[in-house]
């Protein structure tokens, strides 16, 4: 069965896509740690991120930084961190969050509570600044 984020992929569900190429695809969490939380995920679906074969995760690596320098350009923050949990989706995907303090990547505390414009709006501003 397809993971959630397979059907995101395909189009079957929809989402505030940042960007994609050939290996990868960008969009934003729709339950944010901060205003500018994306995910970006491998198009093929594996599991955990260090089963991906090297050529993918050396692509997910370089198009993630790609978002991060946009992300940085689009909302204010010192840094944007990195995350790699997968326990949350059986699918391989990298957290991109905007930190202004360690407390912004603590996945233990409340999400945002963002409108479908709000997020639409960030990905918008996301996708200028590649």
């Amino acid at each position: 069965m397809p993971s959630i984020f397979s059907k995101i992929i395909a189009g079957e569900i929809p989402c505030h896509k940042v960007a994609e190429n050939g290996h990868c695809f960008a969009f934003m969490d729709i339950m944010p740690l901060a205003k500018g939380h994306v995910l970006v995920v491998p198009k093929v679906e594996v599991d955990r991120y260090f089963d991906l074969n090297e050529e993918v995760l050396a692509e997910l690596s370089v198009f993630s930084k790609k978002i991060a320098r946009a992300i940085e350009s689009a909302v204010p923050c010192k840094r944007v961190g990195v995350a790699v949990i997968g326990l949350e989706v059986p699918h391989a995907h990298i957290h991109l969050i905007p930190l202004n303090s360690v407390e912004d990547i603590n996945f233990e505390r409340p999400k945002l509570d963002m409108s479908t414009e709000e997020l639409s709006e960030i990905a918008s501003l996301i996708r200028k600044e590649l």
